[in-house]
């Protein structure tokens, strides 16, 4: 694509969601940490109902340390890999207790050393929390860069540092929650819906797939 593309792509998706936001539901800083560390390998639909009841009694580290690793796996047995995240969130909320009076660091580089904290949960909680301008490559986030052409790349990592490269403002803070909710909703893992895609002339994707038939 070249700039005037981007920019009209981005364009566009901004006009058809103004507002974009994360579907996960948290109610502050440390809770939309924990909820992405949840939703690795997980949806945000399946995290969101984990969390509610958690959520409504859980606020801080503190409290998430004294429920302890089994009373929460209660609540997050429904998630995949709820065992080894249980392990992470407990060890996480004791290091940002001990160590950071119990607030979550606007650094992507500490939070990356945190327990179950990679460089895409820390992006999410660095844009949605701290508004930074970072690119949070998921599945979605890496099939849509690569089907497009927006963002090419063999790893989320690579596809990060293409869009960190080519995202113009005022685009920027924004992008890639409309690039998750366009691969979600539209540009779909196995059928792309390329007949209600408002970008679908800008991409690099042939054949577009064509309206299903009644």
């Amino acid at each position: 694509m070249t700039k005037a593309d981007i920019f009209e792509f981005f364009r566009r998706l901004a006009e058809d969601n103004p507002a974009p936001e994360t579907e996960l539901e948290f109610g502050n800083t440390y809770q939309l940490l924990v909820a992405v560390v949840l939703s690795a390998q997980a949806t945000d639909v399946g995290v969101n109902k984990a969390t509610k009841a958690l959520f409504a009694s859980v606020k801080t580290p503190q409290q998430m340390f004294d429920l302890g690793e089994e009373a929460l796996k209660v609540h997050i047995k429904t998630i995949g890999l709820f065992n080894t995240k249980a392990k992470n969130v407990i060890a996480l909320s004791e290091i940002l207790v001990r160590d950071f009076g119990g607030v979550v660091p606007a650094n992507r580089d500490v939070l990356t050393t945190l327990p179950g904290v990679g460089r895409k949960t820390a992006n999410v909680v660095m844009n949605c929390a701290f508004g930074a301008e970072t690119f949070a490559v998921d599945t979605h986030i890496f099939r849509v860069g690569n089907r497009t052409g927006l963002a090419r790349g063999k790893t989320p990592l690579a596809v990060e540092l293409q869009l960190e490269k080519k995202v113009p403002q005022p685009f920027r803070l924004g992008a890639h929650h409309w690039l998750i909710l366009h691969g979600r909703y539209v540009c779909k893992a196995r059928t792309p819906e390329c007949w209600r895609c408002v970008v679908a002339d800008l991409c690099a994707f042939k054949p577009k797939t064509l309206l299903p038939k009644k």
